[in-house]
């Protein structure tokens, strides 16, 4: 049996422009065999106008930074830092700096997850938070299991700018400890750095330091320079502290390779002296080896003919 359809979605302004949505939700909710088509006339245009029009998600909601229990995937209910509070707070920023910390900060205690970030935009997916391999991008928090007021953050993922205000929200809240202490560490290309003299002179990688005015420790490197500049997360995180009078400070490693890199990744031992990382640090050769092997992981997943 066949029944045709004749029917003309531009019926005039009293149908309103809802109406091809409308119509098409219609059928699609009437779960019809694909081998018949409906036949309406012009009459039963206002009844489908009628018809409920359930609007698509808006973008704002795909774009939505969500903090989870990556094993059970349910939503944290509170701000991260409120429910877990700490003294230290250390994030890496980019995949040269989450295996500077999983080799040799995690590599040295006892860590415990406490939650992960899901995101969309348009360089990252974070779809499957659950099954996390060295190539994925992640944003993963972890809590020290022998001090708890120590917290660490690796995000390899990159988190656009309309959102590093919701991940500020989601892991700092309103009202900020004031006697915590945060550790930013990044990495940025050479050809970024502001210099007078010629970059072709400069021995790449090298550390730059960047600080909030409440943070009083030793720095570990020079100072970042004028007219340099710093955007993202970290530089996000660095201006919520300022703001918040929080002590913070920020490490950018300027290098010629982005990728996953073993000397860029070692460029970042100055700050073990540090009173963030000193503690934490204990069996440097051991954790080098396992930086290798990391590498060795990595090269092995990128290989394109594997």
């Amino acid at each position: 049996m066949r029944i045709h359809l004749f029917c003309l979605f531009v019926a005039g302004p009293e149908v309103g422009v809802g109406c091809p949505v409308a119509f098409t939700t219609f059928l699609r909710n009437l779960k019809l065999n694909p081998d018949l088509t409906v036949s309406a006339s012009l009459a039963d245009l206002q009844t489908i106008r009628d018809y409920p029009v359930f609007p698509e998600p808006s973008l704002s909601t795909f774009r939505e930074v969500k903090l989870l229990r990556r094993q059970t995937e349910t939503c944290l209910e509170a701000v991260l830092l409120e429910k877990h509070p700490c003294s230290k707070f250390i994030l890496a920023v980019g995949s040269n700096a989450t295996a500077f910390l999983s080799s040799f900060v995690m590599n040295s205690g006892v860590w415990e997850e406490v939650g992960c970030a899901k995101l969309w935009n348009e360089w990252c997916r974070t779809t499957d938070t659950v099954h996390l391999s060295p190539t994925d991008v992640f944003c993963v928090f972890y809590q020290l299991k022998s001090d708890p007021s120590v917290l660490l953050c690796q995000c390899s993922c990159y988190i656009a700018e309309d959102q590093q205000f919701q991940w500020l929200e989601k892991v700092f809240g309103f009202r900020p400890r004031k006697n915590m202490q945060v550790t930013v560490l990044t990495c940025r290309h050479i050809t970024e750095y502001k210099t007078c003299e010629s970059t072709y002179n400069l021995s790449s990688p090298f550390l730059r330091a960047l600080k909030t005015q409440k943070f009083k420790d030793t720095v570990y490197c020079p100072l970042l320079e004028q007219p340099n500049i710093v955007h993202g997360l970290s530089a996000a995180v660095l201006s919520y502290c300022q703001v918040w009078k929080v002590p913070a400070v920020l490490y950018v490693c300027y290098t010629d390779v982005m990728k996953l890199d073993l000397v860029t990744v070692e460029a970042f031992k100055p700050i073990f002296s540090s009173r963030s990382l000193k503690c934490l640090v204990k069996n440097i050769p051991e954790s080098t080896e396992i930086l290798k092997k990391l590498m060795t992981t990595n090269e092995i997943q990128s290989n394109i003919y594997t």
